[in-house]
Parts: structure tokens; C-alpha cells; sequence
């Protein structure tokens, strides 16, 4: 293990990135719920719509699908400008 894992490197614990690190953690400790919770929508309404219309199971597998495809793009959105946001930090950073 180097130095700068244990905290002792050029960054020292509780310094900017470690406040950075805790930020991205919180930013992304609901992207699993999210995504559940994005399937979990599209399928009651392929349920509610497979009742109403007798066409069971079409609307259900339809809603997993969409549901599945939201909660993906979602999280592509999420994951694309964490790093944008991150390389701007750093571009900034090496400006310094």
C-alpha cells in the first residue's frame, strides 16, 4: 500500500479531494434506488394497463423494458457529468 493511501501522500486526510470523494459518495448512494425505483414505476403501470385492456403479460414486459432503459440512461446522465465536473476540477487544478 503507498503512502498516499494511508494519508500521508502529497494530499492530507480531510483535506479537498477527501470532501470531494464524500460528495461523489452522497451524489451517488441513491442511483440503485433510483433505478429500482425507475423499473418499479413503468412495471405497475404495464400491470395497471394489462388489467385494463386483458392483454397480460405485454404491457408488463413493455414497462420492464422502459423502465430498465430509463433508469440506464439515468444513470449514464449521472455518471457523464460526474466526470465532466471532475476534469474541469482538475483542468483547473493543473492551472494553478
Amino acid at each position: 500500500m503507498t503512502d498516499e493511501f494511508r494519508g500521508a501522500g502529497p494530499h492530507p486526510p480531510g483535506g479537498p479531494r477527501d470532501r470531494n470523494a464524500a460528495l461523489s459518495a452522497g451524489e451517488f448512494a441513491g442511483i440503485g434506488i433510483e433505478f429500482a425505483a425507475t423499473i418499479l414505476v413503468f412495471v405497475f403501470a404495464g400491470v395497471w394497463l394489462d388489467r385494463r385492456f386483458g392483454s397480460t403479460p405485454w404491457f408488463v414486459l413493455i414497462g420492464v423494458v422502459v423502465g430498465a432503459a430509463g433508469g440506464f440512461y439515468s444513470m449514464y446522465r449521472k455518471v457523464m457529468a460526474a466526470q465532466r465536473r471532475d476534469a474541469e476540477r482538475r483542468k483547473a487544478e493543473r492551472q494553478r
